[in-house]
């Protein structure tokens, strides 16, 4: 059974950065698309990024793009998200998902396992 795993959430001032990162268990990682998506309190949960199964294509909610980036070490089986520039609408509790096929995607019912997240929370 696949085991996704966030580390990194905290908080941070506005303009400040902090990276993310999600650890997968399992042998199979590299064959799959990964994804972060977040969800602040009385909101629905919000796309945020997502890697193709090589890391050779990304795509970003234009909420965010420029500003995160996300990688992807397969030899590691982890994916991270840089979040730089961040402000207080990026606060929310930040999500990894491991996707069902391996082309980047943007939709949830694309993805079969979820971590149970990670808080960030930007200040003002």
């Amino acid at each position: 059974q696949v085991q996704l795993v966030e580390a990194g959430g905290g908080l941070v001032q506005a303009g400040g950065s902090l990276r993310l990162s999600c650890a997968a268990s399992g042998r199979t990682f590299s064959n799959y698309a990964m994804g972060w998506f977040r969800q602040a309190p009385g909101k629905e949960r919000e796309f945020v990024a997502t890697i193709n199964y090589s890391g050779g294509t990304t795509n970003y909610a234009d909420s965010v793009k420029g500003r995160f980036t996300i990688s992807r070490d397969n030899a590691k089986n982890t994916v991270y998200l840089q979040m730089n520039s961040l402000k207080p609408e990026d606060t929310a509790v930040y999500y990894c998902a491991r996707a069902i096929y391996g082309s980047a995607a943007d939709i949830p019912a694309r993805y079969a396992y979820w971590g149970r997240g990670t808080q960030v929370t930007v200040s003002s």
